[in-house]
């Protein structure tokens, strides 16, 4: 070999060298994190808890890009598009099915973790539970599901109330769902169903004034994003105006809240974290069985709320409750 290909080569050969050693180095995967409400830190820790039990960790060997839709739903679209651009390696879509739905609308190639309260199947988001069979796989909390039974233990509780409102968000994905129950239950209970809606938190004092105005005797809140990230004003106005009302979380009722029936909210973002781990090391979505979450269904009272409006809670939902706060 000649001495100025020699040079030549090993020019070239330190030349690319530094390139190849580059992309010898581990790269830190990006979770875009897509959730329709804004921060709640228990929630986000232990969200890191789950990832942390597959080896994960937040500025470590991951990092995070959070969008926030501040309950406005109709912003997630936009949102979940940004991160597709940002070229995430996977986005966990969190706070209702309205987050699943337009992270699966901006992608059918990066994989999606999902934390929702209605059916995936129904939503589109999967094929089946156990084969999702798409780039979608996650949780699925039983919080719809769920608000049949909260109506009746809600009226064992305030079984005097002729008249029932019921708040629903006309912006939620399951709402013709939960109306359709509800009008079921007023049936089945003989009460009068009152529905109430409420798109954001600046209708709320509207619709306690009609429950005022019409003598309404108890409120059952469905289960919405929007009304658990305003679950302090709810509250609130419920206590204000002596309302006993039955909500979806115990978050609402460790708030001042009468009652809550309901999944652990807390249990599905650790499950959201461990499943996210296991999609970054190389599980696939299609495969991978959509968690149902129905083991922890909670009926938690606030006897001290009780006391307040006047209530006598029955021995039966006494012994029934998983949690009494007084």
């Amino acid at each position: 070999m000649r001495r100025r290909e020699l040079i030549t080569l090993l020019g070239g050969a330190a030349v690319a060298w530094p390139f190849a050693a580059r992309g010898q180095e581990p790269v830190t995967p990006v979770i875009g994190f897509l959730n329709t409400t804004r921060p709640y830190p228990p929630l986000i820790d232990e969200f890191h808890k789950g990832l942390a039990e597959n080896g994960f960790y937040e500025g470590r060997n991951v990092s995070i890009e959070h969008r926030w839709a501040e309950g406005h739903y109709d912003r997630l679209p936009a949102l979940a598009a940004e991160l597709v651009r940002h070229r995430v390696d996977l986005i966990v879509a969190a706070g209702g099915s309205n987050a699943g739905t337009a992270a699966r609308v901006a992608t059918n190639t990066i994989p999606i973790v999902v934390l929702i309260g209605g059916d995936p199947v129904e939503l589109g988001l999967a094929a089946s539970l156990s084969r999702p069979g798409g780039n979608v796989t996650g949780v699925a909390q039983l919080v719809v599901a769920a608000e049949r039974k909260r109506w009746e233990l809600f009226h064992e509780l305030v079984p005097t109330a002729k008249t029932i409102a019921y708040l629903v968000n006309p912006a939620g994905p399951n709402v013709k769902r939960q109306i359709q129950d509800a009008v079921s239950e007023e049936h089945t209970l003989g009460v009068k169903l009152s529905i109430l809606r409420a798109s954001s938190g600046d209708d709320f004092a509207a619709a306690f004034a009609t429950i005022v105005q019409d003598r309404i005797g108890a409120l059952v809140v469905g289960a919405d994003p929007l009304f658990f990230m305003q679950r302090d004003q709810l509250v609130a106005l419920s206590v204000r105006y002596a309302v006993p009302t039955m909500y979806f979380f115990r978050e609402f009722v460790t708030a001042g809240g009468l009652v809550s029936y309901g999944t652990r909210l807390i249990d599905g973002y650790h499950q959201l974290g461990v499943y996210t781990g296991k999609v970054l090391k190389g599980a696939k979505p299609a495969d991978m069985p959509i968690t149902q979450q129905s083991e922890k269904i909670e009926l938690v009272i606030n006897l001290k709320t009780a006391k307040a409006l006047g209530l006598d809670v029955p021995l039966s939902l006494l012994t029934r409750a998983d949690e009494l706060i007084e």
